[in-house]
């Protein structure tokens, strides 16, 4: 039996949406298939302590060898893929959906003197609509909450006879679950029209119904009648959730293969959804290495000639439509061999709009899933960071190891709110701890090279001043015979003099070091203009055994410090895949800073400008007058009474407000939204 441990993802591996997963044995055979609302939380759940386990879930995941999952858009959709995904695979481990019922559909029958909502299986009928399919749970929910809003029959015809004969209506007629035709509470005609607005639900105009009950709730509210208003507003509700889109089912006579990629400068994630009979029968998913300035027309192109070259065969199995993101390059030529490969015509195509297009964006979100997952598995091999480590250097030419780089990157919008960001990777991998955030202001924010040249240079600045303080430190007298003297006495074991007198100074704890540990390699995010900037504030600061290269984003070309010419690494170089991971870590957690900093300055104050009024103090003011009117009007010793407010900040405060040049600042306001937050 295989051990759980050996093919368990790791947690953040997982994505948090709806989806449906996958498990299989070693010899590829799907052998359970389950849906969930969150992934994360529910896969995480097989690899939960055994013991927990119940028995068939114990001896499933010791019979599988690997587990895979599919994202879809909603959990209606989750539940649709997994039905048909029992019924195509037929896993041994489920119980569930695996007889020969075919799908359920909610019909309604418009051939009848009063048309009838019902289920229906099987050979369709003359006369009668049906939509779905449905899972078997979903659509008997999914009936009874339309005939909240629509109340049309959905008895049969020997009750519908009792009733008429009786003069009484059915359960369902007391409970306001139909309109009850059979006695007369409603027209034939009316009954029908009312039928022939859950066609028209149904069949996907939803909006006039949902704003007339929400102008009907309006109103109710406007008279008083809150309770009235509570069921319109659970009816809104309900339809809003059955009218749910669902993009893993389409037209029965749909049979496409859809494809879709999530790429990057280097490798593309490629995805493919075989639809037949309206079903999504099978999914297929690779990553493959770009060939440099291809662009995704020709990506398709190639894609589609190697999925079907590769196939033999292929008569009255290829699909009549391949749904493609972007119009390959010689579309024409393609639909024409691959029309010959069918026998029949094929279609390729680009979806705008409907059930296609929705399916579309759930094959896209899968190819972004895939590719993350493969980035994230490729970073923690082991095998793999050595060799991009050894490759790096190598193509670098340089006589050290990359035990630690560094990478550096500009953010701001049109030269406002600049900052910079240092990420920190040490063999290989993210070192969260010491990444840093810098703020750039004055001179230095005036362009990319200028900030990049603040930036390295208080980066670096810092480095050489904690290095004359541990070097001071290590020369003070008895620092070296403290450290021997405790050495000695943890070896000995009974505790000395020494030993107390050194764990006495350690219960202070020491400043820590921020900068103290100095980079193999500093990376920039630039062409040739930002490495040099960088070069020049390590040269003035005499910092010479630090190496410099810059990774300009457009061709991935790397760049030395006064070199006219770039270093070209393979596109499929494990080196080259490291720097672009580590500039674009340092990319994402420069925007992170940028975005908190400008949301900080979309927000101003009258009581920005007093010298030494903090965001803690300014708070407590507004608490304790209630508006800045107020505050203005106070005097200096009123302002005292609020915390932390002082004699000295409370005659700051009155000096700003009495300068003629702030009597105009407006209170406190949002500037993105015009919120007035003090008034």
């Amino acid at each position: 039996m295989a051990d759980p441990a050996s093919y368990r993802p790791q947690t953040g591996e997982i994505p948090t949406n709806p989806g449906v997963y996958r498990f299989r044995d070693p010899h590829g055979r799907v052998i359970y298939v389950g849906k969930a609302k969150n992934l994360r939380s529910r896969l995480n759940s097989y690899f939960a302590n055994p013991a927990g386990l119940l028995p068939k879930t114990y001896a499933m995941v010791h019979t599988a060898s690997n587990v895979e999952w599919t994202v879809v858009g909603s959990e209606l959709e989750s539940l649709q893929l997994e039905y048909t995904w029992i019924k195509e695979f037929k896993p041994r481990f489920n119980v569930m959906f695996r007889d020969d019922k075919s799908y359920p559909y909610l019909a309604v029958s418009l051939g009848e003197k009063f048309p009838r909502v019902q289920v229906l299986r099987g050979e369709r009928r003359k006369g009668t609509r049906y939509f779905g399919p449905y899972t078997a749970g979903a659509i008997r929910d999914t009936m009874d909450t339309l005939l909240r809003v629509f109340p049309v029959r959905s008895c049969s015809a020997g009750v519908l006879k009792r009733a008429e004969a009786s003069g009484r209506p059915c359960l369902l007629g007391y409970i306001d679950k139909c309109a009850a035709p059979c006695v007369g509470r409603i027209s034939a005609e009316d009954h029908r029209a009312l039928a022939e607005d859950f066609c028209t639900f149904m069949g996907g105009e939803a909006k006039p119904f949902v704003t007339r009950l929400e102008k009907d709730m309006a109103a109710a509210v406007a008279e008083l009648d809150y309770e009235r208003a509570a069921r319109i507003r659970d009816d809104i509700v309900a339809l809003k959730k059955v009218f749910e889109r669902n993009a893993v089912v389409l037209a029965e006579g749909t049979d496409a293969d859809v494809f879709a990629l999530h790429e990057d400068e280097l490798e593309a994630a490629v995805q493919v959804f075989h639809v037949r009979g309206g079903r999504i029968r099978g999914q297929r998913g690779w990553v493959v290495e770009k060939v440099e300035d291809t662009t995704t027309p020709d990506l398709v192109e190639h894609l589609l000639q190697q999925v079907y070259g590769e196939e033999v065969g292929l008569q009255g199995r290829l699909p009549r439509e391949v749904l493609v993101p972007v119009e390959p390059s010689n579309d024409a030529e393609l639909a024409q061999w691959l029309s010959g490969l069918r026998g029949a015509r094929v279609d390729i195509r680009v979806p705008r709009r409907g059930d296609k297009a929705t399916l579309l964006s759930t094959v896209r979100d899968n190819a972004e899933h895939a590719l993350k997952l493969h980035k994230s598995r490729r970073a923690g091999d082991l095998t793999m960071r050595s060799q991009a480590l050894q490759e790096l250097q190598e193509a670098l030419e340089l006589p050290v190891a990359l035990l630690r780089i560094e990478c550096f990157d500009i953010s701001h919008v049109q030269g406002t709110n600049v900052v910079g960001s240092m990420v920190v990777v040490e063999d290989g991998l993210p070192k969260k701890s010491d990444y840093r955030k810098f703020s750039v202001t004055g001179a230095a924010a005036t362009d990319d090279t200028a900030a990049m040249h603040d930036v390295l240079t208080r980066r670096f600045r810092n480095y050489l001043q904690e290095q004359a303080v541990q070097a001071d430190a290590a020369r003070q007298p008895g620092h070296q015979a403290m450290l021997t003297a405790a050495a000695d006495a943890a070896v000995a074991g009974p505790p000395s003099a020494a030993a107390d007198n050194l764990r006495a100074d350690t219960t202070t704890p020491a400043p820590r070091a921020k900068f103290a540990y100095p980079p193999n390699l500093v990376v920039v995010d630039g062409g040739k203009p930002q490495v040099n900037a960088a070069a020049r504030a390590l040269a003035e600061l005499g910092i010479d055994d630090v190496y410099v290269v810059g990774l300009a984003k457009r061709l991935e070309e790397v760049w030395l410090p006064d070199s006219d010419f770039p270093v070209i690494l393979p596109r499929a170089s494990a080196g080259l895949y490291l720097l672009q991971r580590i500039r674009d870590e340092a990319h994402r957690f420069a925007i992170s800073f940028h975005r908190q900093k400008r949301g900080k300055a979309m927000t101003v104050s009258a009581l920005d400008g007093v010298p030494g009024l903090g965001d803690s103090k300014r708070k407590a003011l507004l608490a304790e007058f209630g508006s800045v009117k107020s505050i203005r009007a106070a005097t200096a010793e009123e302002l005292t009474g609020a915390k932390g407010i002082g004699p000295s900040l409370a005659a700051a405060i009155v000096r700003h407000f009495s300068d003629d040049a702030n009597t105009a600042t407006v209170p406190a306001i949002n500037m993105t939204t015009g919120e007035v937050l003090e008034t």
